[in-house]
């Protein structure tokens, strides 16, 4: 073989086992990544063909598929739409999928790899293959008293509501306000799902914006429990010591003043620990988080949760206490201490933090997945819950649990009053720009001695004026629905 022939010859096979390698790679290693993409075309027509699973709550389906009359053989229904829509997503032909619908779609489906004797056998019978169901972690009573609180505050209100159990990380309700039926975009009527989408992607309310884990603001006055366990463990403070009070904090050097609300004094010069949170006092927290310091108090924040996404299923941003390299002078540190300068977070990272301080400590990871299973009912996935981290011990806890209770019996939290249940609660008033109101917050949990439920509330906007905005007034009695829909099952 003379040398030309034989540079071809080794070409071509380098050539062919590039190919070879290519379609392996394709079929075997990139297969599922492929077929997972929101735009291919191939594997949603066969979808759509195909019996997918039903997403439940309670062992009843809030999703799932029925026959159609016409090529795609089945139709994806939302059952109660408005009240899962920011949790089950969408499934659309056009517009592909989100929520649970996108992250558990392999077993929805039926494609899952778990699910390939299933598979196998409807072949063998001459059956299309059908998805496998998916149960969440949902209590159907609490999310819907969630849903009519949120509605309650009026057509025009925006908000948010997340409730965990403490000792689990189980979300027991997740309702949000505007929310849409993604009916509108499972039709199979595809003009009408492109007018549908073009109305909501437009929507300067963003209807499609799941409130309770994607959107990020200061939460005001429920930060001061972050400041307090980080009080509690690094200035070594109790409930009944004494700290500053008074009407204003000043900083030495620069004309600013950070005041209390309605410009009180919090009972005096000095004042308890105690009565620090029960009254929420600004310039008691903004003392503490100068004494605490920056990298401590945000080691804090982070101990809680923040900085991080811990929740497998849905999309969720992450909280943050500054943003990445910023070095806080004196009033900027002393404004984070109290929720505020670049402090932001979701609900469910407020209901994170409520939760780890319910549970002595301990932070447990969310989920809403409860039990993933086949379509002949054999279990493939069930929940375990997890740690995500000991935020505080068991003893600064207790203390801080304490304090939250007397907020509620004496503070600024009284809205959260359950008759012959002790309550633990925190209020917050977040501003916002000049030109808006502020945000209403309000984190709660119950009962104090064995928490069954923490609850996080976030009022966004609402029709009432801007003076009668405050988390007691509008969020507590939304978080108190919640925890008594839980206590009284």
């Amino acid at each position: 073989m003379n040398k030309p022939i034989r540079m071809m010859a080794i070409a071509c096979l380098v050539m062919f086992t590039a190919l070879l390698v290519n379609v392996n790679y394709v079929q075997f290693v990139s297969a599922d990544s492929l077929n997972a993409k929101n735009g291919n075309k191939r594997v949603i027509n066969e979808q759509f063909s195909r019996d997918r699973g039903p997403i439940l709550v309670a062992g009843e389906p809030i999703v799932e598929s029925v026959q159609s009359d016409d090529q795609y053989k089945f139709q994806r229904k939302y059952n109660d739409p408005e009240l899962y829509s920011s949790i089950t997503g969408y499934f659309s032909y056009l517009y592909g999928r989100s929520g649970i619908e996108y992250s558990q779609n392999s077993v929805l489906s039926g494609s899952d790899n778990r699910l390939f004797v299933n598979r196998v056998v409807d072949l063998l019978a001459n059956k299309q293959p059908k998805g496998g169901s998916v149960e969440l972690t949902i209590d159907p009573i609490a999310q819907k008293t969630a849903a009519s609180g949120l509605k309650s505050l009026g057509k025009n209100a925006k908000g948010a509501v997340v409730a965990l159990d403490p000792s689990t990380g189980a979300i027991l309700a997740m309702a949000n306000q505007p929310t849409y039926d993604p009916n509108l975009l499972a039709s199979h009527d595809f003009g009408k799902v492109a007018e549908a989408w073009d109305s909501l992607t437009t929507d300067k309310d963003q209807p499609m914006l799941n409130r309770s884990t994607q959107q990020i603001l200061p939460p005001g006055s429920t930060f001061k429990l972050v400041t307090a366990a980080a009080a509690l463990e690094d200035l070594n403070l109790d409930p009944a010591d004494k700290v500053k009070a008074g009407r204003s904090l000043s900083f030495p050097g620069i004309d600013y003043k950070l005041t209390n609300e309605n410009n009180s004094s919090c009972g005096g010069e000095t004042i308890t620990f105690e009565r620090a949170l029960n009254v929420s006092c600004n310039v008691s927290f903004g003392t503490l988080a100068g004494k605490i310091g920056q990298e401590k108090l945000a080691e804090k924040a982070a101990a809680f949760g923040f900085g991080t996404d811990p929740l497998d299923g849905l999309a969720a941003s992450a909280s943050r206490f500054t943003s990445e390299g910023t070095d806080l002078e004196a009033p900027q540190l002393a404004q984070s201490g109290i929720g505020q300068y670049e402090v932001a977070t979701t609900p469910l990272q407020m209901a994170m933090v409520t939760a780890g301080i319910a549970n002595d400590g301990d932070v447990m990871t969310p989920y809403i997945v409860k039990t993933v299973r086949s379509p002949n009912l054999k279990v493939l996935d069930q929940a375990d819950p997890t740690r995500l981290s000991q935020a505080m011990s068991g003893g600064d806890a207790a203390k801080l649990k304490k304090m939250m209770v007397s907020t509620v019996t004496e503070g600024t939290a009284t809205s959260a009053q359950i008759s012959g249940v002790d309550v633990g609660g925190k209020t917050g008033t977040a501003q916002s720009t000049p030109d808006r109101p502020p945000y209403a917050w309000f984190v709660s949990f119950a009962p104090a001695n064995n928490p069954k439920v923490a609850v996080a509330v976030i009022v966004e906007s609402t029709n009432v004026g801007r003076d009668e905005i405050s988390g007691g007034r509008l969020a507590g009695p939304i978080a108190r629905s919640v925890m008594e829909a839980i206590l009284n099952k």
